[in-house]
């Protein structure tokens, strides 16, 4: 049941996940894709983490909260990076990471 308990933080990060795997591909396909470096690596990153968060929430893993809490971490500076772009898909990454740090927060106990 540990799944149902955390639903929405699950929801929140693999959209978020969804939101950095497209906003990396679209990136590089920007004209000036090496301006976009930090952008794409944090998108990978912050990906990584959403997917994993969720695994262990999903699961109801002992260190789900301390996932969490550096998967805060990460959509923060991802969403950080993000909004720095104008692009639509940086934005709207910007907007997911945003969201799924408020309820990685929230489920850690750290909101």
């Amino acid at each position: 049941m540990a799944h149902q308990q955390f639903r929405s933080c699950v929801d929140a990060c693999n959209a978020c996940a969804d939101a950095c795997d497209h906003c990396s591909t679209a990136c590089l396909q920007e004209p000036d894709v090496k301006s976009m470096a930090r952008c794409i690596a944090l998108d990978i990153d912050c990906a990584a983490i959403c997917r994993l968060a969720a695994a262990y929430m999903a699961r109801g893993s002992e260190f789900a909260k301390q996932i969490c809490t550096l998967c805060a971490q990460v959509c923060d500076a991802c969403g950080d990076e993000c909004a720095k772009h104008q692009a639509a898909h940086c934005q709207e990454c910007a907007q997911a990471c945003r969201r799924c740090a408020e309820e990685c927060r929230r489920m850690s106990g750290a909101a």
